[in-house]
């Protein structure tokens, strides 16, 4: 009895706030029925693509029409050509260059090469201005312009145990 009695005294108890009874519980619920939460006005999208290596995420919210890739403004992108394919969905159509005015674009982008790159972000951009602009007419100007829409399926193809490459054989020696 006495190994019982040292073993409850040794046990220490919990501090920190009192248990709260059911009632108090109750009435907290009450009043976190009783606030109400403002949805948020601001409208934010996010589409992600893909091209070889690369993958971007485009996200698109209203502002003053700033572009940054990777956290740098895009007027700092070298190869000028890179920065050509990467806005390409607004020379579309003049209701794409209107809402570039009034839009901030961020992309992340990783893997893959330079090309892959501007081609990723190009897409996912355009993923972005459909589901922003939410309108049909875009839907259908894009349209035209199925590869910017629509993930290039394609992919590198593994190396294979007889060779170099995946498809390249090692040479062969007959002497």
């Amino acid at each position: 009895m006495q190994e019982k009695e040292q073993e409850t005294k040794s046990i220490p108890k919990k501090r920190g706030r009192k248990p709260k009874t059911l009632l108090q519980a109750e009435s907290n619920n009450e009043k976190q029925a009783g606030k109400k939460h403002k949805a948020s006005s601001i409208k934010n999208i996010i589409a992600t693509s893909k091209r070889k290596r690369a993958i971007a995420r485009a996200y698109i919210s209203k502002g003053n029409g700033t572009i940054l890739i990777n956290n740098k403004n895009i007027d700092l992108i070298e190869p000028k050509e890179m920065k050509g394919i990467i806005l390409e969905p607004f020379s579309i159509s003049p209701t794409m260059n209107q809402a570039l005015k009034s839009i901030n674009i961020k992309i992340n982008v990783i893997g893959g090469g330079l090309s892959s790159q501007a081609q990723a972000s190009r897409n996912s951009i355009a993923k972005a201005l459909i589901q922003f602009i939410n309108n049909d007419s875009v839907k259908k100007e894009l349209a035209n312009y199925r590869y910017m829409i629509v993930d290039d399926p394609r992919r590198v193809e593994s190396k294979k145990f007889k060779g170099p490459k995946a498809r390249a054989r090692f040479q062969t020696s007959y002497r």
